[in-house]
């Protein structure tokens, strides 16, 4: 048989062959299209779409009880405005007041009750559990308790403080003064069992070794605290960090619950604000331009984070 035959035998041999190789992989690639698609569609609908269209809102006026009809483009008069309404520029000082408030705090005390616990605790684990059960709780229930705890008369903590000698005690929710920080109180409360559980997770991956090793140098339990447990949970710090920062922005179910952003907007916050401004007022375009000043605040304050992270790993 001549070459050209024999090479032409071959090629149409093959060519079966590869047309299956390729429709196979082919319907590998529709089946795991197939199975990813709600997930998918579901994302585009409920994440990306609203996402999108709330930024286009931010650059219109629309009144949400007129339909669509009623959207008229203003161009950046909604992000202009923003930084002149003080009812704005109070709810930003207020979120980073409990921001601050709350987050150094939160990881502090975490950090130091974990650190105990996970030593040979007798009952760590009812600990554990007692820590952790505010966090699954829900925040309406919790809100209801602590706001019966907060009653200016009648309420046990304020008995408490008369007892104790203290004749006009704080009226809390319903005191300018007080009122963000008695939901600060509640809301370190109840995040406190969340941190002690990640905080916890990452010091079971530290080496005993260390510690073992530490003592027999002659370390005491604080330097090895501060030498050991701190910096390798660096990560598990970064992490906390990050996410705390972000629920202590987003905190609103608390504050409607109790406050209602006041007395006389001492505890409203930004995601309150937008609340009540697309909901109550319908102003969904300015709403809309508030949501994304929060969004580029909570960016900012997680790209500072990680910089500085990012910069502690590689020193």
């Amino acid at each position: 048989m001549p070459v050209s035959e024999q090479v032409l035998a071959q090629k149409t041999a093959a060519a079966p062959a590869k047309r299956a190789y390729w429709t196979r992989k082919r319907r590998e690639q529709w089946a795991g299209w197939i199975f990813i698609a709600p997930e998918v569609i579901g994302m585009l609908i409920l994440s990306v779409f609203p996402l999108l269209f709330s930024l286009f809102l931010s650059f219109t006026e629309w009144n949400l009880v007129g339909g669509l009809s009623a959207i008229h483009f203003i161009g950046i008069d909604n992000f202009v405005n923003l930084f002149k309404d003080n009812h704005f520029i109070l709810a930003l000082k207020n979120n980073v007041l409990f921001t601050v408030g709350t987050v150094p705090l939160t990881m502090l005390l975490g950090i130091i009750l974990s650190a105990l616990i996970h030593k040979k605790l007798y009952g760590k684990t009812f600990f554990k559990v007692a820590f952790f059960i505010p966090y699954i709780c829900s925040t309406v229930a919790i809100a209801a308790v602590w706001q019966a705890l907060y009653h200016p008369s009648k309420g046990p903590l304020n008995q408490l403080l008369i007892q104790l000698g203290m004749s006009h005690p704080p009226r809390w929710l319903v005191d300018t003064s007080f009122s963000l920080i008695a939901i600060m109180v509640i809301y370190v409360w109840q995040i406190l069992g969340y941190q002690m559980i990640i905080f916890l997770a990452g010091m079971t991956n530290i080496p005993e070794e260390l510690y073992e090793a530490a003592t027999i140098d002659g370390a005491t339990g604080i330097q090895q605290f501060r030498r050991i447990t701190v910096p390798l949970l660096g990560p598990t710090t970064f992490f906390l960090a990050i996410t705390s920062t972000i629920s202590s922005f987003k905190v609103f179910d608390m504050i409607k619950f109790l406050t209602n952003g006041g007395p006389n907007y001492s505890s409203t916050v930004i995601v309150y604000q937008i609340y009540e401004e697309g909901f109550e007022r319908f102003k969904m375009g300015y709403a809309s331009a508030m949501s994304w000043v929060l969004f580029l605040i909570i960016m900012l304050v997680t790209s500072i984070t990680w910089i500085t992270q990012s910069r502690k790993v590689h020193y």
